[in-house]
């Protein structure tokens, strides 16, 4: 029978991982029933990307008037700014 060490020690702390340790888990598929797994929501790549990562710098109050509108803020930008393209000739 395989004995193996506790995790959390007497007073509630947890013991450092041995390479032992490390080598018995297993992947959360493997072991989690599958309805954890759908209500974890694991969500997989962008089938066909829409947008595209970039990384630009905006003035800290545009972020923060932008942020202050709750989740979505960056599509948000990203509606402004298309807006702003309709409106105006770009070169």
């Amino acid at each position: 029978m395989n004995k193996r060490t506790p995790l959390i020690d007497e007073q509630g702390e947890v013991r450092e991982l041995t390479a032992e340790d490390m080598r018995q888990f297993q992947p959360a598929a493997e072991v989690l029933p599958a309805s954890l797994l759908k209500k974890l929501g694991v969500r997989g790549g962008q089938k066909a990307p829409t947008k595209e990562r970039i990384t630009i710098r905006l003035s800290p109050d545009v972020v923060s008037a932008f942020r202050a509108t709750g989740d979505g803020w960056q599509s948000r930008i990203d509606a402004a700014l298309q807006t702003y393209l309709k409106e105006h000739k770009v070169a």
